[in-house]
Formats: C-alpha cells, sequence, structure tokens
C-alpha cells in the first residue's frame, strides 16, 4: 500500500477563513500539517452579501466561486510549502467549498458551495473532489451534516457514550454510541450570531467577540431567550440541517430591536442561546452522554465553553485535542478523509445522519495534471 496524502479545505458559514489540513492515510488518519489564512476581508465581505437573497445573484456567484477557488489554491500551496512538501506528494483535495445556499427541504432540495475546483485543479497541478452534498440531496437526505462519517473514524470509543460537538456558524453534533450506534444533526446557531451582533454593534470593526468577553460581562434577558428558544427549528426532530435562512439576518435584526437591553447584554443573550440549544439537543439523543469532544471556532469563545461546561453536566466536556487531534482542525480533516472516499468509489455519508434512503458516495472528482499517476496508485490503497 502507498499511503496516500490528501488535503482538506474547510471554509466555515462565517466565512472567516480557510483551513487547510495536510492528512496521510495508512494505518489510520496521521495530520501531518494544519494551517489557518484569514479569509481576505473584500472576499468576505463579497460572500456574505451573497449569502442574503437579493438581485445580480448570478453573476456575483461566478465572480466568487473563481476568487474563493483561487484563494483555496493559494492556501493549499501555503500549506504545502510550510510542512515541507511538494505538490507532487499529494494526492487530492478535498474542498468543502463556502456555502452560499443550503435549501434541503424545498420542492427539488439542493445545496449549493462555491470555491472552484477547476480553478484550483489548474492552479494547483492536483486533483480536486469538491460537492460533497449533492449525491445524499440526490438521495433523499438533507446533505448535512456530512462530518459524522469521518468522526466515527476518528473519534469512536468502545467505552463510552460520545458526542462530537463542531462549534462553527452553525452547531452540530455526532453521536458515537459506545455500541456502535450514531446519529448526527445540526442543533441551531453556533457563533453565527454573535458575530453578527459583534460585527454590528462595532460598526464593522470586530467581526467576533474574543474570548466571549462582551458576553461575559453582561446579562441575560430572559424575555428574549425565552423568544428565541421558541425557534421552530429547535423543537423539529432530526434528521435536520440549518444556515443562515434561519439564524441569519432576521434573528440578528430581531436581538438588535429588542427594546431596554445593552449590547453586552445581547451578546450574553445570544451566548447563552447557542449553549442552551446545544444542551437541549441531548433529548434527541439515544442516551445521555458520557463525554463530550469539542471542535471548531467556538471552542475560542471561553466564556462559551464555560456555560457549555455547566449545562452539560455531569458528562465531560473538553475539546478534540484530548484525542490529538487540533480542534481548528477537525473539519478540514474530515474533508480529507471524505475526499478519500469518493476516490475510492466507497460511501462518505450516512443515511442514518441525514436520512437518506441509503449511504452514498458523494463528491465529484476534477482531474489534476496528477489524474493518470493517481488512478495508478488508487487501487494500492485498497488494503
Amino acid at each position: 500500500m502507498i499511503p496516500p496524502v490528501i488535503i482538506g479545505i474547510m471554509s466555515g458559514t462565517s466565512a472567516d477563513g480557510i483551513d487547510v489540513a495536510i492528512v496521510r492515510f495508512s494505518e489510520q488518519a496521521e495530520l501531518l500539517h494544519f494551517s489557518e489564512y484569514a479569509m481576505p476581508a473584500k472576499l468576505r465581505i463579497a460572500i456574505l452579501r451573497l449569502t442574503a437573497p437579493g438581485f445580480g445573484e448570478i453573476d456575483n456567484m461566478g465572480g466568487l466561486d473563481k476568487a474563493l477557488g483561487d484563494a483555496c489554491a493559494d492556501a493549499a500551496l501555503s500549506a504545502i510549502k510550510e510542512a515541507g512538501l511538494q505538490t507532487t506528494d499529494i494526492a487530492a483535495i478535498g474542498n468543502h467549498g463556502q456555502t452560499i445556499r443550503h435549501r434541503p427541504a424545498t420542492q427539488y432540495p439542493f445545496s449549493m458551495q462555491i470555491g472552484c475546483a477547476a480553478t484550483m485543479a489548474e492552479r494547483t497541478g492536483i486533483t480536486t473532489i469538491s460537492n460533497f452534498r449533492s449525491r445524499d440531496l440526490a438521495a433523499g437526505g438533507e446533505g448535512a451534516p456530512l462530518v459524522p462519517f469521518a468522526h466515527r473514524q476518528l473519534f469512536f470509543d468502545p467505552e463510552h457514550n460520545t458526542v462530537i460537538l463542531n462549534i462553527g456558524g452553525i452547531a452540530n453534533i455526532t453521536w458515537l454510541g459506545a455500541d456502535g450506534q450514531i446519529t448526527g444533526f445540526d442543533t441551531g446557531p453556533g457563533n453565527m450570531m454573535m458575530d453578527a451582533l459583534m460585527l454590528a454593534i462595532s460598526h464593522g470593526e470586530r467581526s467576533f467577540d474574543e474570548n466571549g468577553q462582551m458576553a461575559a460581562s453582561g446579562c441575560v434577558n430572559d424575555a428574549l431567550l425565552d423568544t428565541l428558544l421558541q425557534h421552530p427549528f429547535l423543537q423539529q426532530t432530526p434528521p435536520k440541517s440549518t444556515g443562515r435562512e434561519q439564524f441569519g439576518e432576521d434573528v440578528v435584526n430581531q436581538m438588535l430591536n429588542w427594546p431596554d437591553i445593552s449590547n453586552a447584554d445581547r451578546l450574553a443573550t445570544a451566548c447563552r442561546f447557542t449553549a442552551t440549544s446545544i444542551a437541549q439537543s441531548i433529548r434527541f439523543l439515544p442516551d445521555k452522554p458520557d463525554r463530550w469532544l469539542c471542535c471548531g471556532g467556538g471552542v475560542r469563545n471561553r466564556h462559551l465553553m464555560k456555560l457549555l461546561q455547566q449545562q452539560l453536566s455531569p458528562a465531560s466536556v473538553e475539546t478534540t485535542a484530548a484525542a490529538s487531534i487540533p480542534p481548528q482542525a477537525v473539519e478540514a480533516v474530515c474533508f480529507a478523509l471524505l475526499a478519500r472516499q469518493t476516490l475510492l468509489g466507497e460511501p462518505n455519508t450516512l443515511a442514518a445522519v441525514t436520512g437518506a434512503k441509503r449511504d452514498v458516495c458523494g463528491g465529484q472528482i476534477t482531474p489534476g495534471a496528477n489524474w493518470q499517476t493517481l488512478l495508478r496508485d488508487i487501487p494500492t490503497w485498497i488494503r
């Protein structure tokens, strides 16, 4: 077997950065290198604008698709150099892309990501796998969450009921039962509402509440919190997934227009809302968790992590660093793993999680300059 080295790239709902993980697959997934690159400010503003419905979207989307493809290619090439590798050392790139629409409940369900795979394959010479969600949607699933398949391979523990909690713009969980049972779903907002509030109240100068300091200084407005907790998504039984469509501009404006409340209290309430919506998701799990392993940008919010430790007790709450994977790297590692499955033609989604008719192999392959070599190597990956 020739252990393949695959890059996973992730840009989350907040569109604030590009995460790159370089992973070697032998007996198990080995993280060789991880880098985080800030999203160029102009590109982030344009992406966030595109996530809100409006006019001229197709022209904007076409240009941004190419621009983000260039940015992801730059990030991949930089990470390869930082790791002391050559592009010829990399078998493939699995790029999730930037989600600009996620509509699993419409008459014709779809999920759309930008980050041009053709641009990446051309710039890097490396075969690129993208569009991971569409095949699951075609099979009747939500197209999300995708990462439980990878979480099972990375974090399963036969001694404990474990929940993997990813706190990105949206929060999602994966249940890994000690008996092998697996399920997963989006719980609701992660950082999204807190980031949007901070951006608004700072007049664009601050895009997040560093360490949750402002939230920690405020007091929760119980009336507002009770109103937020009535959101219909929180009552919905899994499988379920969500995004800006349900926890974006409308909900943020509701918080901004709430009377007689300080900005610190708004942040405190939004932070409590995220923590409580996560804690309430336990009612949809097969059993009580023994431990929670947390990842994503939300683990940097100390106030949020403190609230989670309080609300999820007596289960232990720690980051995935306890399982030897840095919490910021987990999702990028997952997309490297999903890309490997795509190239093998094996399932990389779980119908038990997404609600699809069956497990399917998602992802579209854009051949790079290494495609012929890759075709010769793939059979050697099979043990």
